[in-house]
């Protein structure tokens, strides 16, 4: 039996990644011992998945970031660099994440360091602590790549650059380190020399031209059936009724303009609108204002049960989330993504090069690109069938269990 830590960043969404916590219960399943280490906000969710888990002090991900200023008030390039440096001391405050390298070494002096880290892949604590507990890191969910040419980065990123690499050499002569589990380019990343388990195929990441390393492992995913029964609210709904899903994930929920004009759009071509907007509060007084502008056939939810809302969906309309955007992959779906933040970027840009759907940004919807891209979408039978093929090819890459298969092959020391 090998002992396997899991280890994310306290969001719910950083336990996904396109099947990162399915991992956790395939090897579970097979009577490993998994453990899940996290911060105490997503314990619910993670022993509701039936994992073992264990809460820490500081995970090393800074969260929630500081207020935005008003970008409106410094000069663009200022304004570029502010946003850059934000994204930077997210994943690499030397405080925090220095304080989550000593509480995994604690971890592990009470109750025995583990035979092998997986981690979310923008985790730092996770790569620093696995190197000086001396165990193999995998990192789940994004592919190692060979480092970026320092000559095509904008002035920003050769700042922030720099930045991130002193940060690092200041974490690494902390705890007596060498930084194996990192890039050594000019912008650092945590790369593992031992496996990148990427859930998606490998022709989504050529795309993007990048230079992917022998270590990653591509097992797209599988869609599963549902074991329990379908929601009343589900089932209401007329199974001739095509339905489009419209979600921001678990974070980004506060774009109320987001959800009333995809759902009028979406409504405009015939779907039934399904707004899931998480549990985030909303200020009762928006959220009226939301229920006002949204139309009359549209649902109103908080939450969805991905495997059973997807097979009877038509279009997903959402903001680029790499478990949403992976969640339509697998069952087929056009899409629409609108990012917010972050890698969703990254996600919509491939999901458009991958022509399964549209890239849109905040300027194409508050010029009304969204009813043209539904109705598009809704019409298009290439794309429906490129999504359908990209389906296939997903599922014939084995999921969750060829990514266990692999991690019980590894060569674990003594």
């Amino acid at each position: 039996m090998t002992q396997f830590w899991f280890i994310s960043a306290p969001l719910y969404s950083h336990t996904d990644w396109g099947g990162f916590i399915k991992t956790a219960q395939e090897l579970q399943s097979r009577g490993h011992d998994v453990l899940w280490i996290s911060g105490a906000a997503i314990q619910g969710a993670v022993e509701g998945a039936g994992i073992q888990f264990r809460a820490i002090r500081e995970t090393g991900w800074l969260w929630p970031p500081p207020p935005v200023p008003d970008l409106s008030t410094i000069l663009p390039q200022e304004a570029v660099m502010l946003r850059y440096k934000r994204a930077l001391d997210t994943w690499l405050s030397e405080d925090i994440v220095g304080d989550a390298v000593q509480a995994l070494i604690d971890l592990a002096a009470e109750i025995g360091k583990p035979n092998v880290i997986l981690t979310d892949p923008f985790l730092s604590a996770s790569a620093l602590a696995a190197e000086k507990l001396d165990v193999p890191l995998v990192v789940c969910g994004w592919p190692a790549q060979g480092d970026l040419n320092e000559t095509f980065l904008f002035p920003v990123q050769r700042t922030l650059g720099t930045d991130s690499q002193q940060r690092l050499a200041r974490l690494c002569e902390r705890f007596g380190l060498q930084g194996v589990n990192f890039s050594h380019g000019p912008t650092p990343s945590i790369i593992s020399p031992h496996l990148h388990i990427c859930y998606f195929t490998r022709g989504w990441y050529i795309a993007d031209e990048m230079t992917l390393l022998p270590q990653n492992l591509f097992v797209g995913g599988i869609s599963t059936p549902p074991k329990d029964a379908p929601p009343d609210w589900l089932t209401a709904i007329p199974e001739s009724a095509p339905i489009a899903l419209i979600t921001l994930g678990s974070v980004f929920t506060g774009d109320l303009g987001f959800f009333s004009w995809s759902a009028q759009a979406a409504a405009r071509e015939g779907f039934i609108p399904l707004v899931v907007i998480g549990w985030n509060p909303v200020e009762p007084d928006k959220k009226a204002q939301l229920v006002a502008a949204l139309p009359k056939t549209t649902r109103l939810l908080n939450w969805v049960p991905f495997d059973h809302v997807l097979p009877r969906t038509k279009l997903m309309i959402h903001h680029g989330g790499m478990g949403t955007t992976h969640a339509a992959v697998l069952h087929g779906l056009p899409q629409i993504a609108v990012p917010h933040a972050a890698d969703q970027r990254v996600q919509a840009r491939r999901l458009s090069q991958a022509r399964v759907g549209l890239n849109l940004t905040a300027h194409d919807v508050r010029h009304g690109m969204l009813w043209e891209g539904v109705k598009a979408l809704s019409k298009d039978t290439k794309v429906q069938q490129t999504a359908y093929d990209l389906r296939a090819e997903m599922a014939s890459l084995g999921g969750v269990a060829r990514a266990a298969d692999a991690l019980e092959k590894m060569k674990i020391p003594k």
